[in-house]
């Protein structure tokens, strides 16, 4: 038993796999990808915590805005090499087969694959900063879970698949992470450009419109005839199926139902003043597990507190204190924005 896995194993890596990318950086096995990845998980939900129990919470501010902006730079790069060298160049959106020659287009796309694979290892950072920073809330098993099996997923598409129809997810994700590292990196500045962040909302749509063009481009191959592995297509289709549903549950309960349940407070004090009946004090109500783990996008990056806000951290703002906009109750669901049990 044991050695006709390792038989299917050899003949899968050996056979099937692209021979031009088998010495590349981390591409001749799978077990450095899924070593990394591991200890990735260990080092966010076991040895930070425990390294960052008896210090107090790094700032991080600089850090984080140079951060941001490296992600815009690198999200950029590889969103033109995939415009230019591929789908702005000539890929079809019906059928686009592997390109598996040594030309140099074929290899300029094939590269292009491998730096969006190395573009999940920089997105680790992400949640290195979060326990940094002990904002532990942030560091749910989604978060962990889908940093964790992304490296790996990609290094499959990577290993069989560098090109052809598929990179579309590439094209479109690289170009959200564009808009939405942008985002982070100007809330991470300070609570000055909070007026010019109002677009977030629609930030959280464009993500789900981009899963849902991934979902009609990858099904689009289950229904015609393209040289094209269908299990990868089936692969890509499902991610965009879950990640769809993950962004969708976060805009219901960030904003649909918020602002519902606003809406209808407010009716209710203006009636309850009118008629001179006490007005009920705000109640926090328990979330169910689902909520919890998906009250955040587990996939947007960290981005800083502000240091201009540093005396929020041991006590709450007063009225009229400086600040006190920035730290609103909507704001503390924006991971661009402190929490009030930062040093809890």
């Amino acid at each position: 038993m044991l050695n006709t896995v390792i038989e299917g194993y050899n003949t899968l890596m050996n056979d099937y796999s692209d021979k031009r990318v088998k010495d590349w950086f981390l591409m001749s096995s799978p077990l450095p990808t899924m070593a990394m990845c591991l200890t990735y998980a260990f080092i966010v939900k076991i040895l930070g915590p425990r390294l960052m129990r008896d210090r107090k919470p790094f700032q991080l501010r600089k850090t984080l805005i140079v951060y941001n902006l490296l992600q815009v730079i690198f999200s950029s790069w590889i969103f033109f090499e995939a415009w230019d060298g591929a789908w702005g160049n000539g890929y079809s959106l019906r059928c686009e087969p592997v390109d598996y020659s040594t030309s140099p287009a074929a290899m300029r796309v094939a590269r292009g694959c491998w730096w969006y694979y190395f573009s999940k290892f920089t997105e680790f950072f992400d949640t290195f900063f979060f326990v940094m920073r002990k904002k532990y809330d942030q560091v749910s098993t989604l978060h962990v879970i889908h940093h964790g099996i992304m490296p790996m997923s990609v290094w499959f598409g990577v290993k069989f698949t560098p090109g052809g129809h598929s990179t579309f997810f590439g094209l479109l994700n690289t170009f959200v992470h564009i808009i939405m590292y942008s985002y982070y990196m100007l809330a991470a500045i300070g609570p000055q450009m909070q007026k010019y962040l109002w677009w977030k909302k629609y930030l959280t749509v464009l993500q789900m419109v981009q899963f849902i063009m991934v979902f009609i481009h990858a099904s689009q191959l289950l229904f015609t005839e393209c040289d094209y592995p269908k299990a990868f297509a089936w692969i890509i289709l499902l991610h965009a199926v879950m990640f769809y549903f993950l962004f969708y549950n976060f805009y219901q309960q960030s904003y649909k139902k918020r602002e519902d349940k606003k809406v209808a407070q407010k009716k209710k004090d203006d009636d309850d003043r009118a008629h001179n009946r006490p007005v009920d004090p705000p109640t926090n109500q328990s979330k169910s597990i689902w909520s919890y783990l998906t009250s955040t996008p587990c996939f947007l990056p960290a981005v800083t507190d502000t240091d201009s806000c540093d005396e929020l951290y041991s006590r709450p703002p007063v009225n009229g204190a400086a600040c006190s906009a920035f730290m609103s109750d909507d704001s503390f669901r924006n991971r661009a924005f402190v929490s009030k049990s930062a040093n809890a």
